[in-house]
């Protein structure tokens, strides 16, 4: 598999994205055709060689004419739809970074995507990273982006709606999930922009994985710092087939003054806002006293939610969370015939290891309208998959071809169970009052 790796060392910007990919081989050319596309008058981007703490590094840099419009989504999303440069797959990728900070920027400032308008990142050098990075993502070709643990920096920073701490507001929304480290630097590292491109782009954060590296793109910040580089680099190459993973939350709590009415009502409430998996375990507690470990698994952006519920009916006073590592084989919903009709199931795995689970709804169904035994009708499904494995394992195999009106192929219902700018983007530059000291 092909990966791409961002090591957020000194935090992420998009100038820095971009010059990262153009670093490790992307055509500057092909990006700066799709950036004419938008037809931003007077843009000119150019890219020059640095050096950041004795590093070798590409500077980008974004020249145009002052202008001080604040624009809405939609006219940013008109601005795309009519780039004659790009494809639909990398105007979609620029849509949806425009997007989360549309709704990072709604939520903070309690209104709607619809009646946001951007200020800084509405800005055309900000429009033109959003693209470029776009761009480049989709000429990497990249199966998955990774990434390392972003700091965010320190000290406060001046923005269009007065002095805030770093990270600003609309970032911290925008870093919901994502693991942070403390880099001792009063500087803002990570900018609206680069926090918006992770959401759209990385599937996982953590360290290098294992990986045969191709090539090594280095993109750096304005900002020049005593003790370390101020750069963002870009790691391609190839790791090893393995199952699928991505990154889960398990939240914890432990109770012993509420009833099993109480825990079963908060397991199927949580099932229903979106967790993958909840599960109780008896344990003893101090005192002696019986009670229940409830664990939950949910996705990083189901996470305030999540909690929400298990305080409001829990009545807990406390909450563990750790962000873990999930892997999970390869699936596909897949059809069975018995003698009663036909099951539902889950077909998963590769080779001598693919595995057919069928799905309790179906065969319960079928067991109560036949008046069998349920136990019967499992046996009898995963006989018809033994006698038909090869074409099975056929169609697992096969890509995907989900139906208008079909289940987001997103949404897990496994229920895991392992525990387990001088752009000026300087990050010194001030559009509208906002100052980034990357």
């Amino acid at each position: 598999m092909r990966v791409a790796y961002l090591d957020c060392s000194t935090g992420i910007s998009g100038d820095m994205t971009v010059a990262a990919l153009i670093d490790a081989g992307i055509d500057a050319g092909a990006i700066r055709t799709a950036v004419d596309s938008l037809g931003l008058p007077g843009v000119k981007m150019t890219t020059h060689q640095v050096m950041r703490c004795a590093f070798r590094a590409l500077h980008l840099k974004i020249e145009h004419p002052e202008q001080h419009a604040h624009r809405h989504l939609s006219d940013i999303v008109k601005i795309i739809g009519a780039a004659k440069g790009l494809t639909e797959r990398q105007k979609d990728s620029a849509r949806r970074i425009f997007a989360a900070i549309a709704a990072a920027e709604a939520k903070v400032h309690g209104t709607t995507v619809e009646k946001i308008h951007f200020h800084e990142v509405g800005a055309i050098d900000s429009i033109v990273d959003i693209v470029a990075a776009a761009v480049g993502f989709d000429l990497l070709g990249v199966d998955e982006v990774l990434a390392s643990r972003v700091p965010t920096g320190r000290g406060q920073v001046r923005i269009a709606h007065g002095v805030c701490q770093v990270p600003t507001p609309g970032t911290a929304e925008l870093l919901v999930g994502v693991p942070l480290v403390d880099v001792p630097l009063d500087a803002e590292l990570t900018t609206p922009t680069g926090a918006a491109i992770l959401k759209t782009f990385v599937k996982r954060f953590g360290p290098l994985p294992e990986m045969t590296i191709e090539r090594v793109g280095y993109g750096a910040g304005t900002k020049e710092f005593p003790d370390r580089a101020n750069i963002l680099r870009l790691i391609v190459g190839t790791t090893p087939a393995t199952a699928d993973s991505d990154q889960v939350f398990v939240l914890e709590t432990n109770l012993d003054d509420v009833s099993g009415e109480v825990i079963g009502f908060t397991k199927q409430k949580l099932l229903v806002a979106g967790a993958l998996d909840v599960f109780s375990t008896s344990i003893q507690m101090k005192k002696d006293r019986p009670g229940t470990l409830l664990s939950v698994l949910c996705r990083p952006a189901d996470r305030e939610r999540i909690e929400a519920i298990l305080f409001s009916e829990t009545a807990t006073f406390g909450l563990r969370r750790h962000l873990v590592d999930r892997s999970k084989r390869q699936r596909q919903s897949c059809t069975v015939e018995t003698p009663w009709g036909q099951v539902e199931g889950k077909l998963g795995g590769i080779g001598a290891s693919l595995v057919f689970t069928p799905e309790f709804d179906s065969c319960s169904k079928l067991a109560a309208q036949y008046a069998v035994p349920l136990r019967d009708v499992y046996r009898a499904a995963e006989m018809a998959f033994e006698q038909n494995r090869e074409s099975l394992a056929a169609k697992l195999n096969a890509p995907a071809q989900p139906s208008a009106g079909t289940e987001d192929p997103a949404h897990d219902h496994t229920h895991d169970h392992s525990h387990d700018h001088n752009h000026d983007h300087s990050h010194d530059h001030d559009h509208g009052g906002h100052d980034h000291h990357h």
